[in-house]
C-alpha cells in the first residue's frame, strides 16, 4: 500500500503505557500493508530537563552568564528522541514486529551548521528503505541531524514536526503527525467551544495558521511539506489504535489533511482565527521622513537577529517627519529596544516606547482571494465590541490586526461568530 511515516509528539510517549499505545497504531498500519517509518520526539518534559541541565553546567564556574558550547549543548538535548526511539523498538519487537531505531546521524539526515536551529538540507535513505522493504518498522529520532563537520545537531523547538516531513519527501511517502487533538480547528477550541474541525485545509493556511500562532504543527514543517508536495494528516494519538475511525478507505483518514489548494473542493472564505500573545510593541516616534530611514531601523535589528513583525509607518503631522510602529516576540523586546538606542544617531528619531500588552489576532482562507468585504466584517465585528485596532496588517489570504491583549479572547470568539464558523 506504499510507504508511511507517522510522527508522535512529547505528550504522545510521555511514558512506557503511551509509548506502548503509540505501538499498537504503527502496529495497525504495518498490518494494513504499509512500509512504515516513524518519527518520534523526547517523552514531555525530557527536552526542558536537559535544557536546564546544560545550562546548569555551563554556568557552574560562577559566572554570571550562561556560555555554552553549541555542539556540546545539541549532543545533550538530542539524547532524549534517541531514548524515546530506542523504547518504542523494543515495544515494536516484543509486538512480534521487526523494528530498530534510528539516530538523525544514521539516515543521515544532512543539515546546516547552525547548532541548536539548524535546518535540513538533505537525507539519504537508501539504507532505511532496504530495512522498510524487508518488512522492519523503522523508528528514527527526530529533532536532530548531522553537520557537515560531523556533528549532532538539532532543529529547534517542534524540530520533530520538520524531521517527519523531510523523512516522508526523502521516501516519497504520506505523512501522519499524531498530536493530543483529533485535527485542525477554526479556532481554539479552549476559547471557542463551537470551533469545527476542518477536514481539509491548504498548505498556504496551514502555513498562515502556524506562522500566526496555531501551536498545531510547526512552520518549517508546512513549508517543506509545501515545497515537496507531502500529503499530511492530523490526528489524535489518544484515540483507540482499534477504533473504527482509524480506517484509510477515502485514502486520507481521520483527522485533518494538509494538502494543495486544488484537492479542496469546497474553499471556505475564512478557514480560521489564529491568535498570539506572544507579541510586544514597539513605537518610534517623529523619525525624520527621508530615503534610508527603514534601512537604519531594521537592518540592525536583522543583524542582531531580531525577527519583525507587523510594520505600521506613519506621516506626522508636519509633514516632515514619520511614526513607525513594529512588533517582535515578548523574548525579544529588550534587545530590540538596546538596538533601537544604539542607532539613534543614524535614524533620528524623538521618542522611543514598547509595550507588552498587546496581542495579534488574524483572519485566514484562501477564499478571501476571491471575495470582497472580509476585511470589513472584521473591522466593524470589532468596533462593534469596542476593540480598538491598533495595527493591521495584510496579505492575500491573512488579515491581522494588533488589539489590547485584555481583549484576545472576546476578538477570537466575535470574529468565528461573525464569519460563521460554528460547528452544525
Amino acid at each position: 500500500m506504499g510507504r508511511l511515516v507517522l510522527k508522535f509528539g512529547g505528550t504522545s510517549v510521555a511514558d512506557i503505557e503511551r509509548i506502548r499505545n503509540v505501538a499498537r497504531h504503527v502496529a495497525r498500519e504495518a498490518a494494513a500493508g504499509h512500509e512504515v517509518a516513524v518519527v518520534v520526539s523526547a517523552m514531555s518534559g525530557t527536552t526542558d530537563q536537559l535544557v536546564g541541565w546544560v545550562n546548569e553546567a555551563a554556568a557552574s564556574g560562577g559566572a554570571n552568564t550562561v556560555s555554552k558550547d553549541m555542539k556540546e549543548y545539541d549532543a545533550v538535548v538530542a539524547s532524549g528522541e534517541q531514548v524515546t526511539a530506542g523504547l518504542l523498538a523494543i515495544v515494536l519487537q516484543s509486538m512480534g514486529l521487526k523494528a530498530r531505531s534510528w539516530a538523525g546521524w544514521q539516515v543521515p539526515m544532512l543539515t546546516s551548521d547552525a547548532h541548536g536551529a539548524a535546518r535540513i538540507l538533505d537525507a539519504d535513505c537508501s539504507d532505511m528503505i532496504a530495512a522498510m522493504a524487508d518488512g522492519q518498522v523503522a523508528v528514527m529520532a527526530g529533532f536532530q541531524g548531522l553537520s557537515s563537520n560531523g556533528r549532532i545537531t538539532t532543529l529547534g523547538r517542534g524540530g520533530s514536526d520538520t524531521s517527519a516531513v523531510a523523512l516522508a519527501a526523502a521516501l516519497e511517502a504520506k505523512c501522519d503527525i499524531y498530536t493530543d487533538v483529533d485535527g485542525v480547528y477554526t479556532t481554539d477550541p479552549r476559547i471557542e467551544p463551537k470551533a469545527r474541525k476542518v477536514g481539509r485545509i491548504s498548505y498556504e493556511e496551514m502555513l498562515e495558521l502556524a506562522s500566526q500562532g496555531a501551536k498545531v504543527l510547526q512552520t518549517r514543517s508546512v513549508e517543506l511539506a509545501m515545497v515537496h508536495k507531502v500529503p499530511l494528516q492530523v490526528r489524535s494519538s489518544f484515540e483507540s489504535p482499534e477504533s473504527e475511525n482509524q480506517n484509510r478507505e477515502d485514502g486520507t483518514g481521520p483527522g485533518t489533511l494538509v494538502c494543495d489548494e486544488e484537492d479542496i473542493v469546497e474553499q471556505q472564505v475564512v478557514s480560521g482565527i489564529a491568535y498570539s500573545r506572544d507579541e510586544a510593541k514597539v513605537s518610534i516616534r517623529r523619525v525624520k521622513d527621508k530615503p534610508g530611514v527603514s534601512a537604519a531601523v531594521f537592518g540592525p535589528l536583522a543583524e542582531a537577529g531580531v525577527s519583525v513583525d507587523m510594520i505600521v509607518q506613519n506621516v506626522s503631522a508636519d509633514g516632515d517627519t514619520a511614526n513607525i510602529t513594529f512588533t517582535v516576540a515578548n523574548k525579544d523586546i529588550e534587545r530590540a529596544m538596546e538596538v533601537i538606542e544604539g542607532a539613534k544617531q543614524d535614524i533620528g528619531f524623538l521618542e522611543l516606547e514598547a509595550s507588552k500588552g498587546v496581542s495579534k489576532v488574524s483572519v485566514i482562507g484562501i477564499g478571501m482571494r476571491s471575495h470582497a468585504g472580509v476585511a470589513a466584517v472584521m473591522f466593524k465585528t470589532l468596533a462593534d465590541k469596542g476593540i480598538n485596532i491598533q495595527a493591521i496588517t495584510t496579505s492575500e489570504i491573512k488579515i491581522s490586526v494588533l488589539i489590547d491583549e485584555d481583549y484576545t479572547e472576546l476578538a477570537v470568539r466575535v470574529l468565528h461568530e461573525a464569519y460563521g464558523m460554528e460547528a452544525a
